[in-house]
């Protein structure tokens, strides 16, 4: 069973150390066992324990603050063994001290480094970015709801309204001199 000073030393030690910490690999589920069990003893409402429940109430407060601390904490780490491990190719420094879903996070966020660094240099050796597929527009009359390409509902818009619509749709409106082109 986890306490708060298992909570508050868990966070001292991630704020004072350059490195990810060690968790347990139950600490999260444990975390939201101690919280819950202290809500439940905030909302208790007799008045012999009240002094007991204020307490409580400013440790389940604190508690939740030390959590949510260590969380950022730990991403912004993450983030920076992300930025390392791009740069250097190193990827798994630290990568035994990371729960289950850091792991997932740093290796999605690392392939969307290597997606990035891709298209990077598909433009430096040439290669034309996609268009998009949407376009900005203005419109110049008032235009009821409409369905898109996929059955989903556009609209209503407005005469001088600005909105970013689907190519396809328009075109239409383009060809039908309902709405103009805004430079991009």
């Amino acid at each position: 069973m986890i306490t708060y000073n298992d909570i508050y030393e868990a966070a001292r030690k991630e704020r004072y150390s350059d490195q990810l910490q060690s968790l347990s690999k139950n600490f999260i589920t444990e975390v939201a066992v101690y919280l819950k069990d202290k809500k439940q003893l905030t909302l208790k409402d007799d008045d012999v324990f009240s002094d007991m429940i204020t307490k409580t109430k400013k440790q389940l407060e604190n508690a939740v603050t030390l959590f949510k601390e260590l969380m950022v904490r730990r991403r912004k780490k993450i983030l920076h063994l992300v930025l390392i491990a791009s740069e250097t190719g190193i990827s798994k420094q630290d990568f035994e001290n990371m729960l289950t879903f850091e792991k997932a996070l740093f290796e999605e966020i690392m392939g969307d480094i290597e997606t990035s660094d891709k298209k990077v240099n598909e433009l430096l050796s040439g290669k034309k970015e996609e268009e998009g597929k949407h376009e900005l527009v203005m419109f110049k009359e008032d235009v009821e709801e409409l369905l898109d390409m996929e059955g989903e509902k556009l609209g209503p818009f407005e005469q001088g309204q600005v909105a970013n619509i689907p190519k396809e749709i328009a075109k239409i409106l383009i060809d039908d001199k309902r709405v103009e082109v805004m430079e991009k």
